[in-house]
């Protein structure tokens, strides 16, 4: 009873520090300030979160190798003092290179290192069986953080201007991530599946892991539902003001969160009950399909819907893919096995909001970015349907 009282106490102290971390997501109401009121092209709006994207991701490998070594608590400590640092610094550097160092390098990275540390924690304070779910609830938070982001960040824009809200937040970053991450522990002695029949998973290596074709097939199904899917977290409040003429951007990012923090732990458990890879080839199937029509949308209703249809199945890769990599792996070096495998997310985040800027700039429709994005998730689809755990030597 006290080890799952604890491991509960990690579990949602690793969802609180998601919900801050979780900023990145309304970038698109930032992103659509700046070019409105400053006349930043789409391109250079999306610059500063496509970097920091890039530095999340960067960042996993090393996070997850320290927070291996050294135990979680500090090094998502040290997450939540550079988010809180980058947006506060934001906010004293209002050009394009100085987003791109203060919210893209530094808040970016602190994203890295907290997301890094809170997963992979939660995750051996319960049996293996309920990785999934477990996954799913923490970085739901990550998700959910754009129901009070949103509002919030509408609010401060409306009454102070970009630049001092983003310093507003750092503060309010640092007050809940700081005193969370204390509570990020590891369990003394790893606890095992309460399920006799389940095997027990040898811990691998990321040498050992990046020998394995599943590896591979599981980075290209991530990377491929990123770049579709965070072409319209990053784009979604200009989409709207592009296909509806209307400023909504704000109300769909908050309401699309919803989709995206529900797909988190329900994804986790189907897939825990159905397989990874039959999950998101269903999920990807539904992506590829809202991607080729989107830019048909012309109504709220069909905008939101076909949002939330995105949302929901790139929240839920947030938790396949960490409890596919300890399906197959283990969870001894999960922290840096998925660190790496998170690689792929960060090569999506750079590809998808990149390509969505320049051919909106160039065509002024995002209708090819969208159906580059729809191909590769099909592609993505049918490696899922084919994809099977790895099968370990006895």
């Amino acid at each position: 009873m006290k080890n799952k009282n604890k491991g509960l106490q990690v579990v949602l102290a690793g969802t609180g520090i998601n919900l801050a971390f979780g900023v990145l997501y309304a970038w698109s109401i930032f992103g659509g300030a700046l070019s409105e009121e400053f006349g930043w092209s789409k391109a250079e709006a999306s610059l500063p979160y496509t970097v920091a994207i890039i530095a999340f991701a960067f960042i996993m490998v090393p996070a997850g190798r320290l927070q291996d070594k050294i135990g979680p608590k500090w090094v998502a400590t040290l997450g939540g003092l550079l988010i809180g640092a980058g947006c506060i610094l934001a906010s004293f550097l209002p050009s394009v290179p100085g987003l791109v160092f203060a919210f893209g390098i530094l808040a970016g990275s602190g994203i890295g290192l907290g997301y890094a540390s809170t997963t992979p924690a939660a995750v051996k304070w319960f049996a293996p069986e309920k990785k999934g779910l477990i996954t799913g609830v923490v970085v739901g938070g990550f998700g959910l953080a754009s129901i009070y982001i949103a509002p919030l960040t509408k609010y401060l824009l409306h009454e102070y201007g970009v630049f001092t809200s983003f310093r507003i937040l750092g503060f309010l970053f640092l007050a809940i991530t700081l005193p969370l991450s204390q509570l990020i522990v590891n369990p003394e002695k790893p606890v095992v599946s309460t399920n006799v029949k389940k095997k027990v998973v040898p811990d691998l290596t990321w040498q050992q892991m990046l020998k394995t074709k599943e590896f591979y097939q599981l980075w290209f199904m991530f990377f491929a539902g990123a770049t579709g899917g965070l072409m319209i977290i990053g784009h979604l409040k200009t989409i709207a003001k592009l296909q509806l003429g209307t400023d909504a951007g704000f109300m769909l990012v908050a309401l699309a969160a919803i989709a995206n923090a529900i797909g988190r732990p329900a994804a986790g458990v189907i897939s825990d009950k159905f397989g990874r890879g039959k999950t998101m080839m269903f999920l990807y199937i539904l992506q590829a399909v809202v991607l080729f029509i989107f830019s048909s949308f012309s109504s709220f209703t069909t905008v939101l819907l076909g949002a939330m249809v995105m949302y929901f199945s790139y929240g839920s890769m947030l938790s396949v893919y960490p409890s596919a990599c300890g399906d197959n792996y283990g969870t001894k070096n999960l922290g840096m096995n998925y660190g790496i495998l998170f690689s792929a997310w960060g090569a999506g985040g750079t590809v998808g909001p990149m390509i969505g800027g320049f051919i909106a700039d160039s065509t002024g429709s995002y209708s090819l970015a969208f159906t580059i994005a729809a191909g590769m998730v099909l592609l993505a689809a049918a490696m899922g349907y084919f994809y099977k755990p790895y099968h370990h030597q006895s």
